[in-house]
């Protein structure tokens, strides 16, 4: 009996699930079964995308599914237990993920075109919604980028410490179990082993490695 419990990723805004796949591969030899979740970044808010995560998770096997949400994917993961508090037991690991709102989105939301880009879930950002959602009783990890070297910089006057496109100040979440600060960029987030040592150890044991 295969007894490993499942790690679902869910990406970030304009990515491909090939994003994912070497924090998925050091993840699977870290002992878990992995699955990438793909939805429409733009086109669909946080709402329609949590009901598109919820269907995917009921295709997923194990009696405990982690979730990993790399940036907009952790403010799905929140809208999830907003709308489908109902899930199976595991833990929640938020890589970059601007929980307490996002400076590089509210500066490009101000043109048009920068509206288009950013899309509906970030929208919801924006707005504050997620801001106001309480989070499940839940073990949850944070980890954040202090490497400021991204396209958020030419953006926005991004606050310090931050990682190119999010501040260490945004992805604040006071309820956290756990959470580390590593000199790693956005991007770098999902390629760094460090982190996926850190996120494979949240998930076995509910606390990051000293």
């Amino acid at each position: 009996m295969d007894v490993r419990a499942s790690v679902v990723l869910v990406n970030g805004l304009w990515m491909p699930d090939a994003a994912l796949w070497l924090l998925a591969r050091r993840l699977r030899r870290a002992g878990f079964r992995t699955y990438i979740f793909s939805y429409p970044t733009v086109r669909e808010d946080l709402r329609a995308n949590a009901a598109r995560l919820r269907r995917f998770l009921q295709a997923v096997p194990g009696d405990v599914v982690h979730l990993v949400g790399f940036s907009l994917g952790g403010l799905v993961v929140r809208a999830l237990f907003r709308h489908h508090p109902a899930q199976r037991p595991g833990r929640i690991v938020l890589l970059g993920c601007p929980q307490q709102g996002s400076r590089a989105a509210q500066a490009l939301a101000g043109p048009r075109p920068g509206r288009y880009l950013l899309g509906r879930s970030l929208a919801d950002l924006n707005a504050g919604l997620p801001q106001d959602w309480a989070w499940p009783e839940r073990e949850v990890g944070v980890i954040a980028g202090s490497l400021a070297f991204g396209l958020g910089r030419l953006i926005a006057s991004l606050p310090n410490p931050n990682d190119g496109t999010v501040g260490v100040a945004e992805t604040d979440m006071p309820d956290a179990r756990d959470r580390r600060v590593l000199p790693v960029t956005h991007f770098g987030l999902l390629l760094s082993t460090r982190v996926a040592s850190q996120t494979a150890a949240f998930l076995q044991t509910g606390r990051f490695l000293p």
